[in-house]
């Protein structure tokens, strides 16, 4: 399986062992084991690099001084043999939680000097929550097993060029975070708002050689990854960026520590420390025992944040702070600009910062406002964008990024107000691709987008009072609504509304005099009734798809030929850019389309291309023809020790089961859908038969309790019973049959009846013919009896003859589908490399291609729907209205006549018929 399905298949089995246990403190568990996995695994491999076999490894432990301090001075720790977690696991029954507790205090003991900060206590928050996991040794041993079996899975042995491991670990971050309520916010930052932050300053550091990249409240460390990642894309070479990291919770900035270093990061390059930004400035003490007189201003190129929103703090004697003292200090109940201050005072002159903050900061007056008057006169502030409401875990308030850097150039601030452009996941609303391309390309180019985007001068910020609030300068509420009185007294619509969509009317010539005809002066009617076909009928509407078929020809091409042809050697990310550069240069050659929509088609299929192309590149060409084991996760009971999982058929590490049957067994993939929909068919047919019959027939016993099902046995019984007395010749013939006894007789009877089909049964050896199959022919003869139409006799035959049909039926799918799943495995795995290429051809490009043409359609079918909203809006007169009111009152009236009453009653309907009179 590719990393996104191991990664959600570990997520559902520890979502699952978890129980009772807080997601917050059970991510501590499972992600402190996967770092000493990564540890153990780490060393084993350097051994092995060093020419050590595996029975030279098994001897390795602390009494061998000398290759302990080899050890420990080239990987930074060292582990024996016998508290590894591969040995863990080969004690299998042996194992005790004793096993963890003495491997992580040994651990503590053979960290390098030189190699403190990074691995000093970093299991601390493992070792103090390991009674949480049980009441007893032996429950807490139980439920460690567990959680080894479930890590040994992530591969981490380096044979893989991609990052499983890293991306398991910010995946079940997130997961952890999307269950654990209000402290998620303590760790983690939402993916998407990550990217978005890394975008905007790797762009703004893309032609430097080494970076300095900075997190004051580094969580799990994911805000600084992520711009490791981005900015690898420009910068070549290996230990290009130095990682400066703090977090004031320890159990935090352990995780902090741990992602860093799995995902490759060197030692060299990792700055950590566990401490409090605001009371104590850092990065950087020498010496954490002498600050006074080892610090040392360290400048960053790069600082990003996600600090606690509104956070109280200690402002006393802070003005004398560097940091602040320029600037003005926060106020005591809110450190938000604490936060920014002291990020910005670490900025190189080149540099630049993004952090997450609350609107309030915007806003707020008092030492705030005199904070933020001071940042927009000395032209700090580079950008705002507001974001949407409930984006973060634990929190629903609505929250900005701003960007700033040391030095600008420019005065004038981008305001932009992104708070529209999302999706729901779950509970909380989401960044979309297309989302995160829109503000970071608003960002890069700074120029207006209606509704969207302004760029505010100084002198403007002034006139508002340093009041940044964004609506203040970004209208991005939908128009109002206008209606017109006359139209809505008389019918028609007026010109000027019309003249609204008047962009597609210039886009497509003679459309609004196809559409349209003068009604009265200013007025307009719609003539016909098919709003739809008189628009697809235009000549323009064709040229314009015409046109955009032309800007994208040779697009499927440039795709198979960079994709395909170069399957082996095509990076991954880089050629999405090339790709969204060539999207977005082909679709500005055609009006009225959205060239973000364009993104979000080629991020949803690239994120497929590229896992794919990951495996393919990291396994080789062979990756194509693998199939695998479908592993399926069962309910956990209380007495497993992990999460069972069992294997229910297999499934393509690359090729998907579904598209190689599509394509290459069409046939009986057809003979499979046509058994489905009869099923679908007949469970249709027992609704209605229900639904038609009386209520005392719904409360016999052929139908279940809750009335929504029948009862096979009770419906076999009754039509058995319901039949047993209807007679055929040849039932009679048949049942003289079955009074004989003797065999000659039988014979003869049968060579002299032919009123009996006796073909239609089985025979026995000697010619005769037993009971069992006789009475099977009297039975299916009964069953050819029709009772009364519509009688309750006739539909419980006419259910018993479907229940047996939808039993076959079930039995003939189960083994076509069985039967089709083995040749679709045998097909991957002998498959040629043509048609390998072809069905990648049809996964990657043909959606992605075919997802770009819709785009004109869609932008045809949305005007359409607004012409036609147009038309209904004055469709109904206020004379349409009242004569419906009238003709209701009427009939309201003649019914109420017809009621009967007692005196009172009738004298209080008098009344009312009274008010109803015309």
């Amino acid at each position: 399986m590719n990393k996104q399905q191991l990664a959600s298949t570990i997520w559902q089995s520890a979502n699952q062992m978890r129980s009772k246990i807080e997601a917050n403190e059970y991510k501590d568990y499972i992600l402190g084991f996967m770092f000493y996995k990564y540890l153990s695994e780490r060393e084993i491999q350097f051994l092995k690099d060093e020419g050590y076999k595996d029975v030279d490894i098994k001897k390795v432990s602390e009494e061998d001084v000398q290759l302990a301090k080899h050890i420990r001075q080239n990987i930074g720790y060292f582990i024996s043999y016998n508290n590894l977690f591969s040995t863990w696991l080969e004690k299998s029954d042996d194992f005790n939680i004793a096993n963890v507790r003495d491997a992580l205090n040994a651990f503590d003991l053979n960290i390098e000097e030189t190699y403190k900060k990074i691995f000093e206590n970093i299991f601390k928050t493992l070792q103090s929550g390991l009674s949480k996991l049980g009441d007893t040794a032996q429950k807490q041993t139980k439920s460690v097993k567990g959680l080894l079996k479930l890590i040994r899975r992530i591969p981490m042995d380096g044979k893989q060029d991609y990052d499983i491991l890293g991306f398991i670990y910010e995946y079940l971050i997130s997961m952890f975070a999307a269950n654990a309520g209000k402290k998620a916010g303590e760790f983690y930052t939402p993916h998407e708002v990550s990217v978005l932050m890394s975008e905007i300053i790797a762009e703004h550091l893309k032609d430097k050689e080494h970076i300095k990249i900075y997190d004051p409240t580094s969580g799990s460390g994911s805000l600084l990854i992520n711009i490791g990642t981005s900015i690898s894309r420009f910068i070549r070479g290996e230990n290009k960026v130095d990682y400066y990291a703090q977090e004031l919770k320890e159990n935090t900035y352990n995780l902090t520590r741990m992602n860093l270093v799995m995902r490759g990061i060197s030692p060299a390059n990792i700055n950590v420390r566990n401490g409090d930004s605001l009371e104590d400035d850092w990065p950087y003490f020498e010496n954490d025992q002498n600050r006074e007189q080892t610090y040392r201003l360290v400048k960053v190129d790069a600082v990003v944040s996600n600090p606690p929103y509104s956070q109280k703090w200690d402002p006393k004697d802070k003005e004398y702070d560097p940091r602040y003292k320029e600037f003005g200090v926060a106020p005591k109940a809110k450190a938000d600009y604490a936060f920014l201050l002291h990020e910005l005072y670490h900025l190189e002159d080149d540099g630049i910062m993004t952090i997450v903050l609350p609107h309030g900061v915007l806003f707020r007056g008092g030492e705030e406002g005199k904070i933020r008057e001071t940042l927009i006169e000395r032209n700090h502030i580079e950008a705002i964008i507001g974001l949407p409401a409930n984006i973060f875990f634990g929190t629903s308030i609505p929250t900005i990024v701003m960007v700033l850097k040391r030095t600008r150039k420019d005065s004038d601030v981008l305001i932009i107000d992104a708070s529209k452009g999302f999706e729901k996941a779950g509970k909380n609303n989401k960044l979309r691709a297309c989302d995160i391309k829109k503000i970071a390309d608003a960002v890069r180019l700074r120029q207006p987008i209606k509704k969207y985007a302004a760029l505010v001068t100084k002198k403007k910020i002034r006139e508002n009072e340093y009041n940044l609030n964004i609506p203040r300068y970004v209208d991005s509420s939908d128009d109002p609504e206008t209606w017109d009185i006359r139209a809505t007294m008389f019918g028609g619509i007026p010109m000027h509304e019309a003249t609204l969509l008047k962009e597609y009317w210039d886009i497509f010539p003679g459309l609004f005099e196809a559409l349209f005809k003068e009604m009265s002066e200013g007025y307009l009617m719609v003539p016909h009734k098919d709003i739809k076909a008189v628009t697809l009928e235009v000549p323009s509407i064709q040229e314009y798809k015409q046109a955009f078929a032309a800007s994208f020809d040779g697009f499927y091409k440039s795709l198979y030929d960079s994709l395909i042809e170069d399957i082996l050697d095509v990076n991954a990310q880089g050629k999405k850019d090339e790709v969204c550069e060539e999207i977005f240069n082909r679709i500005s050659r055609v009006k009225l389309l959205d060239k973000y929509k364009a993104y979000q088609i080629l991020s949803e299929n690239w994120d497929v291309i590229a896992a794919d192309l990951e495996m393919i590149q990291g396994e080789g060409f062979e990756a194509i023809f693998q199939v695998d084991p479908n592993m399926v996760i069962k309910k956990k009971s209380d007495d497993d020790d992990e999460v069972p999982e069992v294997q229910e058929g297999w499934k393509g590490r690359i090729l998907p089961f579904e598209l190689v049957q599509q394509e290459i067994h069409a046939d009986e993939l057809n003979e499979i859908i046509v058994l489905e929909n009869r099923l679908r068919e007949i469970a249709s047919i027992y609704t209605e038969v229900l639904e038609s019959l009386e209520d005392d027939e719904l409360e016999g016993s052929t139908v279940t309790e809750e009335k929504d099902s029948f009862v096979a046995k009770e419906v076999r019984i009754f039509v058995a019973e319901a039949l047993k007395d209807v007679d055929s010749p040849e039932i009679a013939a048949l049942q003289k049959y079955l009074l004989l006894s003797k065999k000659n007789d039988k014979l003869d009877y049968i060579a002299t009846t032919n009123i009996v089909a006796w073909g239609e049964m089985n025979a026995n050896k000697d010619g005769t013919y037993g009971k069992p199959a006789v009475n099977s022919r009297i039975a299916q003869l009964q069953m050819e009896y029709d009772f009364p139409e519509n009688s309750f006799e006739a539909k419980m035959k006419q259910v018993l003859m479907l229940m047996d049909e939808e039993t076959q039926s079930k039995r003939e799918l189960r083994i076509k589908k069985d039967e089709l799943h083995l040749k679709t495995k045998d097909t991957i795995e002998h498959m040629d490399e043509d048609t390998a290429l072809r069905l990648l051809d049809l996964k990657w490009i043909e959606p992605l291609v075919s997802g770009i043409f819709e785009l004109p359609e869609d932008m045809i079918n949305q005007m359409i729907t607004k012409i036609i909203a147009l038309q209904n809006k004055y469709a109904t007169t206020f004379a349409d209205i009242e004569e419906g009111i009238t003709d209701t009152r009427k009939t309201l009236y003649k019914m109420l006549g017809d009621l009967t009453g007692s005196v009172s009653d009738m004298e209080g309907l008098a009344e009312f018929r009274k008010s109803l009179e015309v």
